[in-house]
């Protein structure tokens, strides 16, 4: 495994870093409320970060997404990039490339997620008898509590209950009243009345959307908790207890590094997920360590953060207060810490297949759905 950036994705993350730092401020963000930014998201788009996910991908993305996390800035660059932008590219037809993907890359289209096993969604059911309605376009019903960035959205990426992919134009769907969650993610409800969509991809493509969405959550969430506790950091060292900094304190400082080592964590795992994917090898379960790590740890680190703050962090206008609601959105979102772990250990029992479309690595042959390295010894 080789994590070092490439040249472009370095560069697109050091953009990334300075458009977040320089627009994603405390101030800008309370103006934003719960809604996006949509004048942050217009600077990234144009200058070209979203299109360049095509280039850089999953583990680019994952690096980008973590300049997000540390400011937590509201637009809706991971939904629109793993369910846009990565999923049409790896699962759409030549067609749905080329009438989709400039719209995605220039941020004209928006695309939200609602894939059951994500977290706080659930999916919804097809109504195949109706398939031959609306120029042949299969009608889709069924009701989705709650989508994230839905209010941003021009279409909306659902799984019905077959884990077939449709993608919905959300202006044909009825309007739904606005939801807000944890984390102000311009959420929305989703209503599919006898709602045309447009499938997107063949079997196992639902496996791989979720796997990469997984795996972006989780960079996210790393960005998230590294920006929390740079804050916590930033405080400790600048508030003074009895003529002494609070940094200076053994209990202070024990509390700091178990959370750096908990990102640390986070961060790998996302890295390695990406890293397989890009690399063409079969990476659910690495999706889902990362998944479980991003749940279990980025909660342990924000309310590390918090509280290092003493009482400064129970104020909700404080900025470390969006870094713990980001985190424990994200904690939901993934799915909690017991139901990834649950999932992920019977995926190992199963033996993870192949996802469609990967390719297999020269000079590795598959034992029980996982690749074995030549010159390894089966056990």
């Amino acid at each position: 495994m080789d994590f070092t950036p490439t040249e472009e994705q370095a560069a697109a993350r050091d953009l990334t870093a300075r458009i977040f730092g320089d627009l994603s401020t405390p101030e800008r963000l309370t103006a934003a409320g719960t809604d996006s930014d949509a004048g942050l998201w217009k600077e990234l788009c144009a200058a070209g970060l979203v299109a360049a996910v095509e280039d850089i991908g999953l583990l680019g993305l994952v690096l980008l997404l973590e300049e997000q996390g540390r400011t937590t800035a509201q637009v809706p660059f991971a939904a629109s990039c793993v369910y846009g932008l990565l999923a049409v590219a790896a699962h759409g037809s030549p067609e749905q490339r080329e009438r989709l993907l400039p719209g995605i890359a220039n941020g004209t289209v928006v695309v939200a997620g609602a894939l059951r096993g994500s977290g706080s969604v659930v999916g919804t059911e097809a109504d195949r008898s109706s398939a031959a309605a609306d120029a042949g376009r299969p009608l889709l019903t069924g009701v989705v509590p709650a989508v994230p960035w839905l209010r941003d959205a021009t279409h909306v990426l659902v799984a019905d209950d077959r884990r077939g992919l449709w993608l919905v134009r959300t202006a044909e769907a009825p309007a739904g009243e606005p939801v807000e969650l944890t984390a102000p993610w311009s959420a929305g409800r989703l209503i599919l009345q006898g709602t045309p969509g447009e499938p997107l991809g063949a079997a196992r493509a639902y496996e791989d959307v979720l796997a990469m969405a997984r795996t972006a959550f989780a960079g996210l969430q790393a960005g998230v908790c590294a920006g929390s506790l740079a804050r916590a950091v930033a405080h400790t060292n600048e508030r003074e207890q009895f003529g002494r900094p609070l940094a200076a304190k053994q209990g202070v400082q024990l509390r700091a590094a178990d959370a750096h080592m908990d990102i640390e964590a986070i961060r790998v795992t996302a890295y390695e997920a990406a890293w397989r994917r890009d690399e063409g090898l079969p990476y659910r379960t690495h999706a889902l360590t990362a998944a479980w790590w991003a749940s279990e740890a980025g909660h342990r680190v924000v309310h590390a953060g918090q509280h290092l703050h003493g009482g400064a962090g129970a104020d909700l206008d404080h900025p470390v207060h969006r870094h713990f609601l980001w985190g424990r959105q994200l904690d939901a979102y993934l799915g909690g810490g017991g139901e990834v772990l649950q999932e992920l250990g019977e995926l190992i029992v199963e033996g993870e297949p192949m996802v469609e479309g990967e390719p297999m690595v020269e000079g590795e042959r598959m034992v029980e759905g996982e690749p074995m390295v030549e010159g390894e010894v089966e056990t």
